[in-house]
C-alpha cells in the first residue's frame, strides 16, 4: 500500500535524533521518536484526524504514515489499509482515534502487527468512574502482555520537535526560537495553549508530551525519558496528580542528576480545584502543602500560573541555576528601581547592598547625579550615552555578593531604521560579556517576542526574556534558590520501620521523647493527693497539674489542668479537683493519675507536629503555639527526615518569627539549640514507624533557661486495635 510521506526538516531544526540510546525507559524511545506511523481509525471528517495529518506534513516528517480504516479507501491522498497487520510493513507507534468500545480488538490487531507504541486520544475511561476504570485496566493489561507502551488514553499526543515527529490532535506551530525547553502536561489542552504561548515568547521546545490517564507512561516515564535527551536543558510539568510518588521522585531526582531543573505548576491548592482535578483526571490530589515540602526536599521550582512556567523554564534553559548571594538590577528609571526593590522584598531576593569597591568603581564611570545603589538607575543620561551601560555592568558584575545582573530595556518587535534599539541592545551585550556572569534582559511588561527581537538579542549576545519585571524577577529567584538547593546537603532518606514502642497518653509520649534527645519538662506521675503535694514540695515553685489519661487528649474541655498552684494544701485540692471534674465528664475514661510539673513562665510557646501524608509519607510542621496555630495558621512544613539547616530555615519563615529575637526586651530564643530539638523530635516520629499517624509537642517552650517539651500526644493508625 501507499504512505504518505512529507519532506524533511529543514536544517535549522537539527538532524533526526538516533533511533535509540543507551539506558533509555523500555520502549519509549520507539513511541516518541518513531520512524513510521499508523493512524488507526483515520477519517477526512475528524478534525482530530486533520490536524494529525497537517502536523505531521507541517513539521516535514520524514517517516512513513499508513492510514487505518476498515473501510479502506482513499484517505488524506494515501490508500488506506483496514488493519495496522494488513500494512505489512514495520510500524513504530500508531495513534488511536477509534470508540472505547472498538478498543480491546484494535490491541488484538496492534500486537499481530508488532507496533511499538500507541497514543490513545479517545477518552471514556478511568475520568469517567468505576466502569471506565475497568475498561482502562483492561487495555493496559492488553498493552502491557503485547509490550506495547502506551500513552493515554483521554490525551493529545506527543510532539518531539527535535526530530519533527508530532503525533498530536490539535493544530501546532513551528517551533521558533533555539529548541531547549522540555514540556511535560497531564492535560492535553493546556499543553497545547503552552505551546502557543511558548511560541508567542520564542522559546523553543524540544518535545511536548500529554500523558492523560496515564494507564502505561505516567509524568515518572516521561521526565525520565526526557532526562536522557541531549537537546532539553529545562522541564516545564502541568501536574493534577501523582500516580506513584516513588517514580515520581526517582525520576526528579533522574533529570537533576542530568543538569536539567524542573518546573512545576501543580493545581490542588484549595478544595475547589481539587475536586475539579479529581472530576478531570480520575485520581486525588495530594495534601498541596506537603507537595510543597516535597519541591523543597527535591528541589523542583513551583509556579503558579501559565506564564510564569514556561518564563521560569526558559530561563533555567539557558542561564542554569544561579550560585550565589543575590541580584543586581539595572535600569534607566528611578522608578523601575524603586518597583524591583519591593518585589524582591516580598519575594525574599537579596539585592546585596553594593561592597565600597563596587560603588567607588560605579562613581568613576556614572556621571554625578547618577548614585551608586543596586537596583541601579544609570539615568537618562544613558540615553544620551549609552556606552554608560556597558561600562556600569562591568563594574556592578564584580561585586562578590551578586550572582547575576538584569538590565530592563524592551527588545523591539522590528528593528527601527537608525538602529536606535541595536544601539543600546549592543552595549548591553557588552556589558553582559564582559561580566562573567550570569545576565539576563528583561522587559518592563510581558510582551510578545517577535522573530526578529529573539534575532537581534542572539545576535549581539543578549539572553531576552519578555515575560516583564515581575514575572522574570520572579523566576530569577527560582534560579537562586535551586542554586542553593544543589549546594545543601540533603538529609539521608530514613525507610520506616515497624516501631518498637507505642507511647500513648502525655507522660509516655514525653518519657519517650526524652529518650530520644527532647528536652522535656520535669514532671511525676501522683496516685493520690499527697503524693502531688510531696511532689510540688519538692520541686519549692509553683506548680501545674495535669489528668494523665491515654483516653483524654483535650484535657482543659474536662476541667483536666490546674495552674499556678503553690503550697500543700492548694496541691491537695487542686489534686481532687481535678479528679471530680473528669469523672464527671468522662466516667468510663481510664485514670493513671494527675501530673505534677513546675510552672513555667515566660519564653516562646512553640508547635511542633508529625503527620503522615497518604502519598508523600512522614513530614514535620513548625509554628508558634497558642493561638497562633489554631488562628493564624503560621507554619511551616518539611518531609522527614530533616537537617538542622532546614529547621533553622522553617523558623526563618515563619511570620511571627521575630518573637524567638527577644521581641519587646524579652530574652532571644538559642535558634540553633531550637534547629536541634526540632530535628530530634522529627527523628523520634521516624522512630514509631508507619503506624504513626500524628505526633505532636504543644507547647515545645522556648525560655531564657532552655527549651522543653510541655506536652505530648500521639495519634495511632487502627488505634483501636491496640
Amino acid at each position: 500500500m501507499s504512505a504518505m510521506s512529507a519532506a524533511p526538516l529543514a536544517d535549522a531544526h537539527g538532524p533526526r535524533s538516533a533511533p535509540a540510546r543507551d539506558g533509555e525507559p523500555s520502549g519509549l524511545e520507539a513511541l516518541f521518536n518513531p520512524r513510521s506511523i499508523a493512524l488507526v481509525g483515520a477519517t477526512e471528517r475528524s478534525v482530530w484526524s486533520i490536524a494529525a495529518v497537517d502536523n505531521l506534513r507541517r513539521f516535514g516528517f520524514s517517516g512513513k504514515v499508513h492510514m487505518i480504516n476498515p473501510k479502506g479507501g482513499t484517505i488524506f491522498g494515501s490508500e488506506a489499509a483496514a488493519t495496522c497487520s494488513a500494512v505489512g510493513e514495520p510500524i513504530d507507534a500508531a495513534l488511536l482515534m477509534v470508540p472505547e468500545s472498538k478498543m480491546v480488538e484494535v490491541f488484538d490487531d496492534l500486537q499481530n502487527a508488532g507496533v511499538g507504541g500507541v497514543v490513545i486520544l479517545s477518552g471514556g475511561f478511568a475520568e469517567t468512574g468505576h466502569d471506565g476504570k475497568q475498561r482502562q485496566q483492561q487495555i493496559a493489561d492488553k498493552a502491557k502482555s503485547a509490550g506495547i507502551r502506551m500513552l493515554g488514553p483521554n490525551c493529545l499526543g506527543f510532539a518531539n520537535f527535535v526530530a519533527g515527529t508530532p503525533i498530536w490532535t490539535t493544530q501546532l506551530r513551528r517551533p521558533s526560537g533555539k529548541a531547549q525547553v522540555a514540556l511535560v502536561s497531564q492535560s492535553g489542552a493546556l499543553a497545547s495553549q503552552l505551546e502557543q504561548f511558548a511560541h508567542q515568547q520564542r522559546v523553543g521546545l524540544t518535545h511536548m508530551i500529554s500523558t492523560g490517564n496515564e494507564a502505561d507512561v505516567q509524568v515518572a516515564d516521561a521526565i525520565e525519558y526526557l532526562a536522557r535527551q541531549p537537546e532539553a536543558k529545562a522541564i516545564a510539568l502541568f501536574l493534577e496528580s501523582v500516580r506513584d510518588p516513588l517514580r515520581f521522585e526517582r525520576a526528579i531526582s533522574t533529570a537533576h542528576a542530568a543538569g536539567k531543573p524542573v518546573v512545576v505548576l501543580k493545581v490542588g491548592a484549595s478544595e475547589a480545584s481539587a475536586k475539579a482535578a479529581q472530576a478531570h483526571t480520575g485520581s486525588l490530589v495530594g495534601n498541596d502543602r506537603v507537595f510543597d515540602a516535597l519541591c523543597r526536599k527535591l528541589g523542583l521550582s513551583r509556579v503558579h500560573s501559565l506564564e510564569e512556567l514556561i518564563v521560569t523554564t526558559d530561563l533555567f534553559a539557558r542561564t542554569g541555576a544561579l550560585r550565589g548571594k543575590g541580584l543586581a538590577f539595572v535600569a534607566m528609571s528611578g522608578g523601575m528601581c524603586e518597583i524591583v526593590t519591593d518585589q524582591a522584598d516580598r519575594e525574599g531576593i537579596a539585592l546585596p547592598e553594593l561592597a565600597p569597591a563596587t560603588a567607588a568603581a560605579l562613581r568613576e564611570v556614572l556621571p554625578p547625579l547618577a548614585t551608586p545603589n543596586n537596583p541601579l538607575d544609570v539615568t537618562g543620561a544613558a540615553m544620551v550615552e549609552p556606552e554608560l551601560i556597558a561600562r556600569s555592568l562591568k563594574a556592578l558584575a564584580q561585586d562578590p555578593d551578586i550572582a547575576a545582573l538584569s538590565f530592563v530595556f524592551d527588545a523591539p518587535a522590528k528593528e527601527d531604521a537608525r538602529g536606535f534599539a541595536r544601539r543600546f541592545i549592543t552595549q548591553i551585550g557588552e556589558g553582559f560579556r564582559g561580566a562573567g556572569k550570569p545576565c539576563v534582559m528583561l522587559s518592563h511588561t510581558f510582551s510578545g517576542v517577535s522573530g526578529e527581537a529573539r534575532a537581534l538579542t542572539e545576535e549581539l549576545g543578549v539572553t531576552y526574556s519578555g515575560g516583564g519585571v515581575r514575572h522574570g524577577l520572579h523566576a530569577l529567584g527560582h534560579l537562586l534558590r535551586h542554586g542553593a538547593w544543589r549546594e545543601r546537603l540533603p538529609a539521608p532518606p530514613m525507610a520506616l520501620k515497624p516501631g518498637s514502642e507505642r507511647p500513648d497518653g502525655e507522660r509516655a509520649v514525653l518519657d519517650f521523647l526524652a529518650r530520644h534527645g527532647v528536652p522535656i519538662v520535669p514532671a511525676h506521675v501522683a496516685r493520690s493527693a499527697d503524693d502531688a503535694a510531696a511532689f510540688a514540695r519538692d520541686l519549692d515553685a509553683a506548680v501545674v497539674l495535669k489528668i494523665a489519661s491515654p483516653d483524654i487528649q483535650h484535657k482543659t474541655e474536662v476541667g483536666g489542668v490546674l495552674l499556678n498552684l503553690r503550697g500543700d494544701d492548694a496541691v491537695r485540692a487542686g489534686y481532687e479537683q481535678i479528679m471530680q471534674r473528669v469523672q464527671a465528664a468522662k466516667p468510663d475514661a481510664r485514670i493513671d493519675g494527675i501530673i505534677v510539673s513546675p510552672m513555667r513562665r515566660g519564653g516562646v510557646e512553640l508547635f511542633v507536629g508529625t503527620m503522615r501524608d497518604p502519598q508523600w509519607g512522614p513530614s514535620i510542621a513548625v509554628g508558634l503555639g497558642g493561638v497562633f496555630v489554631e488562628v493564624l495558621k503560621d507554619t511551616s512544613l518539611r518531609l522527614l527526615p530533616i537537617t538542622e539547616s532546614d529547621a533553622l530555615d522553617m523558623l526563618g519563615e515563619l511570620r511571627g518569627g521575630k518573637l524567638l529575637d527577644g521581641f519587646r526586651g524579652a530574652p532571644a530564643v538559642d535558634r540553633a539549640s531550637l534547629a536541634k530539638v526540632i530535628v530530634a523530635i522529627g527523628k523520634a516520629a521516624l522512630a514509631l514507624g508507619p503506624d504513626l499517624v500524628s505526633l505532636e509537642i504543644n507547647p515545645l517552650l522556648a525560655f531564657d533557661g532552655g527549651i522543653e517539651a510541655l506536652d505530648g500526644l500521639t495519634v495511632w493508625e487502627n488505634a483501636g486495635e491496640h
